[in-house]
């Protein structure tokens, strides 16, 4: 405010110097008897009316460049802070993203050596189906919902039972088969149908040494 009026003062001292040194208000007259020119007081009043609307229009451009100012910061501020949002949010996918890739590795890793303890001396259409019981469990409602759990559930995999699907995880030692395997197997590949079993018995599909029912 005190800007405001400082800045409003010296518009109205500017505009009076101007309007004084073009002859807008004072002229001179005949001379009175001490030989000193008179002032139009009319031209005086017209004077101060003129600055007062020169004042009024001066504190209005003041108010509408303060809006207009107002208006832009908040518009900037605006979309920093949507910008802000969305720098967040595309951070957020990302890990959610990245996390999401981190477990699907884990998953086909554990499937991959189940295959490999399960099937891995069995031709490779053996090694997809034995990924794709595991696969239908998941999705049956009647077994846990996630590749881990199905594979450790208790009694259901002989090897995750004795040990040796943890040590087969822990060295990465299944094979390049295996691990195609596993992810064919989680992309949907599977010649077994809605096969939930596989084993060495003698009904059922047969795939190699194995049998699907």
């Amino acid at each position: 405010m005190k800007l405001k009026k400082q800045f409003l003062s010296v518009t109205v001292v500017y505009v009076m110097i101007i309007l004084v040194v073009a002859g807008f208000t004072v002229h001179a007259t005949e001379p009175n008897p001490q030989g000193e020119e008179a002032i139009d007081l009319r031209n005086q009043e017209g004077f101060y009316n003129f600055v007062e609307n020169i004042e009024d229009i001066s504190m209005q451009s003041i108010e509408n460049t303060i809006y207009v100012a107002q208006k832009a910061k908040e518009e900037k501020e605006k979309k920093a802070a949507e910008e802000e949002a969305r720098r967040i949010e595309e951070a957020r996918r990302a890990n959610e993203e990245e996390a999401q890739a981190q477990v699907q590795a884990r998953e086909q890793k554990l499937l991959a050596s189940i295959i490999f303890c399960e099937a891995g001396n069995q031709p490779y259409e053996g090694q997809v189906a034995v990924g794709a019981v595991v696969m239908n469990r998941v999705r049956s409602g009647l077994y846990p919902n996630t590749i881990s759990e199905v594979i450790y559930q208790p009694g259901q995999f002989g090897p995750a039972i004795t040990g040796w699907l943890d040590e087969v995880l822990a060295s990465e030692s299944y094979t390049p088969s295996t691990l195609q395997a596993a992810q064919d197997a989680m992309a949907g590949a599977n010649p077994v149908g809605d096969c939930l079993y596989f084993g060495n018995g003698t009904s059922g599909m047969q795939i190699g040494d194995h049998y699907f029912y």
